[in-house]
């Protein structure tokens, strides 16, 4: 999750384009880019069908619970958690906080396995971006933000400290 500028897209796009296995990248929010889905006339239902491959994106969540309400979306969530429990596969929603109201926040992220921010902190003339690791099912979390950079390649981790 993060806001519209803080490279949660960015990031979306590095894991559906890594080295391989192929995976489907439902675009609701922003140019669709070839081999992208265009998500924006599909309906709720419809979205779980679109999902194939490995690698599934839904860019952005925010937008689906915005057209078709809360209750779609945690459904959506664990439609696609299913799917990915099944074919071992992996899906990433992009979210924006402080969009919808904290309770949908909430359903939000108690539906998911892992809750990754990407913050921007701005100290005078410099943006600062961090990543803050809310949640991983079944494990502890960090308990510090890791600073990266957004590059021409993508986001780059910037740490000099071991990562858990």
């Amino acid at each position: 999750m993060g806001s519209a500028v803080s490279g949660t897209d960015l990031l979306a796009r590095q894991f559906w384009q890594s080295e391989g296995e192929e995976g489907t990248y439902l675009m609701l929010d922003a140019e669709v880019q070839t081999g992208m889905v265009d998500g924006r006339g599909l309906t709720a239902d419809e979205f779980i069908t679109k999902l194939n491959g490995q690698k599934l994106v839904i860019d952005s969540l925010s937008s689906f619970i915005l057209k078709f309400g809360i209750d779609a979306g945690v459904k959506c969530i664990l439609s696609a958690r299913d799917i990915a429990v099944t074919r071992q596969a992996n899906v990433v929603f992009t979210f924006y906080p402080e969009l919808h109201p904290r309770v949908e926040e909430i359903l939000v992220m108690r539906a998911v396995d892992i809750v990754l921010e990407l913050k921007e902190v701005i100290f005078m003339n410099e943006i600062e971006r961090q990543l803050a690791v809310h949640k991983i099912s079944g494990m502890a979390v960090p308990r510090r933000l890791i600073p990266f950079l957004i590059t021409e390649k993508g986001i780059e981790l910037s740490t000099t400290s071991r990562v858990v």
